[in-house]
């Protein structure tokens, strides 16, 4: 059976946002006032439903749609919850995005898939005290040490920086204030030296 484009779209607005009324709506209140991440919405729900991969071919285990279906999600959740909607977003767009567009086969092969079925939730780290998104001012850096490299400094308002199980961080490998002196590591929780601070 072959479908449209806007009725591929309706068919996921509708299977999104029944979704959302049953497992997201009851709880948006309590979740707001108590400032709960729900992980397990994410893992148990959202995962499995394809939400967390729209974007990701299915040889990594996404959904392999386009950006309309995409925006259909995001827009879908966040009319029920506007900060869930965008812990969708970032999760699709700025962790899993970052791996699918500038990743190699092995990283891909390694962290997409338990990306896009709900396996692991992305965080996206750039924003650091004292010089916020000015990525050129970056005082978290990264140094070569042998065959691996040690990252030093501090990052902050990471969404998902607390309950992800992996991280792309954006830190400097060049001099301060060059534009091509910055490189993306991808970190999974547990390695030894990440920890998460207080929200």
């Amino acid at each position: 059976m072959e479908f449209t484009a806007s009725e591929s779209r309706n068919m996921i607005a509708q299977a999104v946002r029944d979704l959302c009324e049953r497992e997201l709506r009851p709880h948006v209140m309590e979740w707001d006032e108590s400032q709960h991440m729900p992980v397990d919405l994410f893992k148990q729900q959202f995962g499995p439903a394809g939400m967390l991969g729209v974007l990701v071919p299915e040889e990594y285990g996404g959904a392999g749609l386009g950006y309309e279906e995409y925006i259909t999600t995001v827009l879908e959740v966040g009319r029920i919850c506007g900060s869930v909607g965008l812990s969708v977003a970032a999760h699709n767009s700025l962790c899993t995005g970052h791996i699918l567009q500038f990743g190699n086969e092995e990283q891909k092969k390694r962290w997409l898939p338990k990306l896009a079925t709900g396996e692991w939730l992305g965080a996206w780290a750039l924003t650091e005290p004292n010089t916020g998104s000015d990525a050129m001012r970056m005082k978290c850096t990264a140094q070569k040490d042998g065959d691996h490299w040690v990252l030093n400094g501090t990052k902050c308002w990471i969404t998902h920086g607390i309950s992800s199980d992996v991280v792309v961080a954006i830190v400097r490998t060049g001099e301060l204030l060059d534009s091509n002196g910055m490189t993306a590591f991808v970190i999974e929780r547990g390695t030894p030296g990440l920890k998460a601070g207080k929200k």
